[in-house]
């Protein structure tokens, strides 16, 4: 398959995106939080061809991307909560609702709920808006792999693979949206962290919780991507350390092959030759903008089979920073 390369900051390039869009062909596409692998979303066959693109699991269900939150009307059974929650909306915040007859069963696994989002990068609205149509779209990555956030990881990926590749600017946010549940009429469950924190949602909301999915290892079938599979994971092996700077580097020391993901403080573990930060330890907005482009800059060396990782803190957008290197270690764990 030949892969158009189009860019987001031409009036023509989007309108030619929306048109394939439009005509059952998939087409990546930039957000603020990962690049999207977008299809018609009321298009069963147009769905399917993401699962084949990505080698994704069919059981795992897709978010679909509008452009304005009013849209959700159309395809989900809203309530008051949820627009209490469009506050966030555009935004990096994904809400679960009971879903239409009009969504095919191919976006939602078969579930009876909808995953609905409204992207706050302009571009991907603009597209959205000139398809016409709701956009179904997991990160345009290969299943599994960490996930897209510069223009060069999707081409690297899904070249041959899609129609089409929209390319804008690196994603500000960096890491998945956040993924909440709406239960009843005033309670939230986060499926999976984002940029939208729990302290965020609080603030609209009572009932706050976390699906314990986001910090441990889940089993059944998932009403949220990003939480049953193994995901954002690099070639080489991923291994959490929890300790000091000193407890890490005596770990280490008779370690070989391997890289180290860690923080601006780490002044002495920055010193080895395949050492990576994400930023000041409690730059947490920083270190989800990072993630996954230092995770894929280890694949650039061959010889690298583990990357040990610095445990991330949990407040705010931490839980998110977390929760992908959770998954991308598989909670390979070592307490030191």
């Amino acid at each position: 398959m030949k892969t158009e390369i189009l860019y987001d900051n031409t009036d023509s390039d989007i309108e030619r995106a929306a048109e394939l869009l439009k005509g059952g062909a998939i087409v990546a596409f930039p957000t603020e939080t990962v690049y999207g692998l977008g299809a018609n979303a009321l298009d069963s066959a147009a769905v399917k061809k993401i699962f084949e693109a990505k080698g994704r699991p069919s059981d795992n269900p897709l978010i679909v991307h509008l452009s304005y939150p009013q849209e959700a009307e159309k395809y989900a059974f809203t309530n008051e909560l949820f627009y209490r929650l469009t506050r966030f909306m555009p935004g990096p915040l994904t809400v679960i609702l009971k879903k239409r007859e009009n969504i095919p069963d191919a976006v939602t696994a078969g579930l009876d709920s909808v995953a609905l989002r409204v992207p706050y990068y302009l571009p991907a609205r603009k597209l959205i808006k000139l398809a016409g149509v709701p956009v179904a779209a997991p990160s345009a990555n290969i299943s599994g792999k960490p996930s897209p956030t510069k223009a060069q990881h999707v081409i690297d990926d899904m070249t041959g693979k899609v129609e089409a590749i929209l390319c804008g600017a690196d994603c500000s946010v960096g890491v998945e949206s956040t993924v909440v549940k709406i239960v009843g009429d005033n309670r939230l469950v986060i499926c999976r962290p984002g940029g939208v924190t729990k302290e965020m949602l609080e603030n609209i909301c009572s009932e706050v919780e976390i699906d314990p999915a986001v910090i441990s290892k889940f089993e059944g079938a998932p009403i949220s991507p990003g939480m049953k599979y193994k995901h954002y994971s690099p070639d080489a092996d991923v291994i959490l350390l929890i300790g000091t700077e000193e407890q890490i580097i005596k770990y280490i020391s008779d370690k070989s092959d391997f890289g180290i993901l860690c923080f601006d403080e780490d002044k002495h573990l920055l010193t080895r030759g395949n050492a990576l930060s994400l930023g000041r330890e409690k730059d947490f907005s920083l270190q989800a903008a990072r993630l996954f482009d230092c995770l894929r800059s280890f694949d650039k060396d061959k010889s690298i089979k583990t990357i040990y990782a610095r445990m991330p803190g949990d407040d705010g957008v931490g839980l998110a920073v977390r929760n992908r290197l959770l998954k991308a270690a598989g909670f390979d764990i070592v307490r030191l």
